[in-house]
């Protein structure tokens, strides 16, 4: 056995191993490092013993053998005896589960790095590296910011906890709602992660999706009351509807307007649907209840062409005015040249500051390609293949730059008549 079965369980468990290691030792940096140096033991070990029979069970109980190993350590060369056998005490399997509100490990990780003393881009980015395991140039993709920007933003938040002894513990109740802005950000990118991968190597990444609408049920569960969190359930479900029809046999993307809405999961748009309706009579609209409402039209439509366009202007239009970004405005440009025609889309895009983001450039491309810019829309669609990393995406684009060279190529035959 090579190394792939251990990356196998790092992308699904890393997760909840750093979730229920960081429940036990109460130090979330710690949990991390234990957790990195368990998957390093398990890449020497496994292709030389074999699978064990519960790989995760084995990831956490030896990332809790390095922790208890690292307190004694630190105890000798500090002079924390007493500290060290508080943790391994801490550390004994049969400690009773700490009662709460949030009882669920990975999702009380999140309200904890979701803490009001970290920069709120900082707890964003922190959650979705310690709950997804993502790497710090994908989150930086998530972010549109470079590389090096979001590594400084990771460390700074890990030593703010350390700094500020931020403890990891159960939110009270009273604190949840403080949080809950921060904590749907991360459950939304985790989703967009899993359901567009950006990672170089797979299209999507179904354990991430499923572990977000999870986590997106259990925020509704603990607090029912709260629009938004129904309105980023609904958005979840409703773009995981179309997971049927996204790819074409051959593992290709099929854009939404090019998608058999026959394969749509009717079950996963009528819950959708009803989840949207409901946060339309709490008549308290917020961001993800919009973007709700705007796939809740797209799935209202029996094909592309029936699209309402107009009611989705309007509500990109109120999106834009509670929730204003760059993305909001590339999406509501591509609502405009579907209503009006690609020349206002294109002005639209054209004023957004979006020039490190892939889609935006593809967007251009093809509203350019609509005008009739056939070079223009080329190296729109080259800049665009400079920076996309999913390789479905890629292949699309690939796809779109080969039609675009043979119609290139018909206009300079000669005109012979039948």
């Amino acid at each position: 056995m090579d190394g792939a079965e251990v990356e196998r369980v790092f992308r699904a468990d890393y997760g909840r191993a750093v979730a229920t290691l960081a429940r036990l030792v109460g130090d979330i940096g710690l949990a991390e490092e234990a957790v990195q140096e368990a998957f390093a033991i398990a890449l020497e070990r496994w292709p030389r013993d074999g699978v064990p029979p519960s790989p995760t069970g084995w990831i956490v109980t030896t990332a809790r053998n390095r922790a208890i190993d690292r307190a004694r350590r630190e105890a000798l060369r500090d002079d924390k005896h007493a500290e060290a056998v508080a943790l391994a005490e801490q550390l004994r399997p049969d400690e009773p589960e700490e009662v709460g509100p949030v009882r669920d490990d990975r999702l009380r990780l999140v309200f904890t790095c979701c803490h009001p003393a970290l920069a709120p881009e900082a707890r964003v980015a922190l959650t979705l590296r310690l709950i997804a395991g993502l790497q710090t140039a994908q989150i930086a993709r998530a972010f549109l910011v470079s590389e090096t920007t979001m590594a400084q933003r990771l460390v700074r938040a890990k030593n703010k906890i350390r700094a500020a002894r931020i403890p990891y513990r159960v939110p009270a109740e009273h604190d949840l709602p403080d949080r809950l802005t921060p904590v749907l950000a991360v459950v939304y990118l985790v989703f967009n992660e899993g359901y567009l991968s950006s990672d170089g190597e797979n299209a999507e990444r179904a354990d991430l999706v499923e572990e977000s609408v999870r986590l997106a049920r259990l925020l509704v569960e603990l607090m029912p009351d709260e629009p938004e969190a129904l309105g980023l359930l609904a958005l979840l479900l409703l773009t995981l509807a179309r997971r049927p029809a996204r790819f074409d046999d051959a593992g290709d993307l099929v854009l939404l307007p090019d998608q058999d809405r026959s394969l749509w999961d009717a079950a996963l748009v009528q819950e959708g649907q009803d989840l949207v309706r409901k946060c339309l009579r709490r008549n308290a609209p917020g961001p993800y209840q919009l973007q709700a409402a705007i796939s809740a039209v797209h799935s209202d439509a029996a094909s592309a062409e029936s699209t309402d366009w107009a009611q989705i202007v309007a509500l990109y239009d109120h999106l834009l005015a509670v929730a204003p970004s760059p993305v909001v405005a590339l999406n509501r440009a591509v609502a405009v040249a579907e209503l009006r025609g690609p020349v206002e889309g294109l002005a639209l895009v054209d004023a957004l500051d979006l020039d490190g983001y892939h889609l935006a450039h593809a967007v251009r491309a093809e509203l350019l390609r609509r005008t009739g810019d056939d070079a223009g829309a080329r190296t729109a669609y080259d800049r665009a293949l400079g920076l996309v990393t999913n390789p479905a995406e890629r292949r699309h684009l690939e796809r779109r730059i080969a039609t675009l060279t043979a119609d290139q190529i018909l206009e300079l035959l000669p005109k012979r008549s039948l």
